[in-house]
This record gives C-alpha cells, sequence and structure tokens, in this order.
C-alpha cells in the first residue's frame, strides 16, 4: 500500500490484484490441505481451495502493497483461503509504520463496511488487534461496545480481539469494559477471547484483573478463567 517507485528508468510493476491473488491459490492448492482446511472449518457451505496456511500468508506478504480496493474485491470471494490473504494483506500494512493516519483509517472503514466476510475466528484473529484496535487508540471505542451488543458471535469477538492492542498500549479501562459487557457470553469463540484479554490485563495491571475476577470471575466460561488467572501465576 505504500507507492511503487520506479528505477533506473524502468516501469514500476504492476500492482497486485485480486484474481492474480486467486490464480495463485488455485495453483498451490492440493487435495490433502483440501481435507486438512475442510475439517476445521465449522461451517460446510465454506468454499476451501485447500492451500497450506505458511503458503496462505507468503502469497499475502508477496502482495502487501495491493490497494485497498483489489483488498475489497478478495473479501468478495467465497474462498476461505482467498479471504484469509485479504485480512493478512491488512494486517502486514497495519505492522508497517510508515503506513499513514489515512490509510489505517481507510482500512479501518474497509474492514467495518465488509464485517460480514470476515466471519470465522481466526479471520478476526488475524488482523482485528491492528486493524482496528491501532486505530482506534485515538479514536472513540464506541463501535467496539456496538459490536460487544451484537446477537452474531463474530462481532462480539472482533471486539474483544481488537481490544488486545488498546491493552498492548497500557489503556485497560475500555478493554475491562468490554469484558464485563462479555463475561457471561454463552459463546465459546466469543469466551477464549475474553480469557485472553483478561490474561493481557493482568500482565498490565494484576490488581485490576484480580478485581475483575472476584467480580466475575464466576460468570467466565472455566476456560476463560484459567486462560485470565494464568497472568496471576507464579
Amino acid at each position: 500500500m505504500a507507492p511503487t517507485t520506479r528505477t533506473n528508468g524502468s516501469e514500476p510493476p504492476a500492482a497486485p490484484t485480486a484474481a492474480g491473488v486467486r490464480r495463485a491459490l488455485e495453483a498451490a492448492a492440493t487435495p490433502e490441505e483440501l481435507a486438512k482446511i475442510r475439517a476445521r472449518i465449522p461451517d460446510p457451505a465454506t468454499p476451501v481451495i485447500g492451500v497450506r496456511m505458511g503458503t496462505v500468508f507468503d502469497l499475502a506478504k508477496a502482495n502487501r502493497e495491493m490497494p485497498l480496493d483489489e483488498v475489497d474485491r478478495l473479501l468478495d470471494d467465497d474462498a476461505y483461503e482467498a479471504r484469509l490473504v485479504a485480512v493478512s494483506v491488512l494486517d502486514f500494512a497495519a505492522r508497517d509504520r510508515r503506513t499513514t493516519r489515512e490509510t489505517r483509517r481507510a482500512m479501518f472503514e474497509l474492514w467495518m463496511r465488509r464485517i460480514d466476510r470476515i466471519d470465522t475466528w481466526d479471520l478476526i484473529d488475524r488482523a482485528a488487534p491492528r486493524v482496528l484496535g491501532w486505530y482506534l487508540l485515538d479514536e472513540p471505542r464506541d463501535v467496539l461496545f456496538e459490536l460487544a451488543r451484537s446477537a452474531d458471535w463474530p462481532r462480539r469477538r472482533t471486539a474483544i480481539t481488537a481490544a488486545f492492542w488498546i491493552i498492548r498500549s497500557g489503556d485497560l479501562d475500555d478493554p475491562l469494559a468490554l469484558c464485563d459487557l462479555l463475561a457471561d457470553d454463552p459463546e465459546h469463540f466469543v469466551q477464549t477471547n475474553v480469557g485472553v484479554a483478561l490474561r493481557e490485563i493482568g500482565r498490565v495491571d494484576p490488581a485490576r484483573l484480580e478485581e475483575f475476577l472476584a467480580r466475575r470471575g464466576g460468570d467466565l466460561s472455566a476456560q476463560a478463567r484459567r486462560t485470565a488467572r494464568s497472568a496471576l501465576a507464579g
């Protein structure tokens, strides 16, 4: 997403495209990987190409300069791996400290506009902390509370996962409020990341974690509670 420069008077290489990524994915597919991925994708209606995860991430890294309109086109693709490349491209761009505030805002807006296409736990976890959380460090977090109150669990998981980067910055108030909202969430995929958020809060401020667990620990799933308490071990 950084501008491409010319060297020695030559033409710059063509910008990466969604169609090019799709062709590369299809060329890398194997029946063995198709079976592995199919077994762990909960929705049997989700199309799977059959590309190993290392190859998917390498492909995203190679296409990290992809324009956002092409990332948008990748999110249109029903195939799981194509959308994983899309969010991974966003994550690589978000990790780059040269990325401008304007571009971070555009990535955030793209995610929120296409949020229904980012609907598995690993698509969310791959990039929500940096694409959403990093942008929201200096912005109002109302959107996270709206997501946390959604009837759809991927949106609730997105809210707490985006908070990971906010916790990393040392800002705990909104992440703790999100944990309060989601402490008794019935969905496993939400509870697991509430536990992770609380663990990370405990690494920053153990006293605040202990206060939260005394007040709401009984509402957490057993797994989330164990994960949270691991910050207090030793």
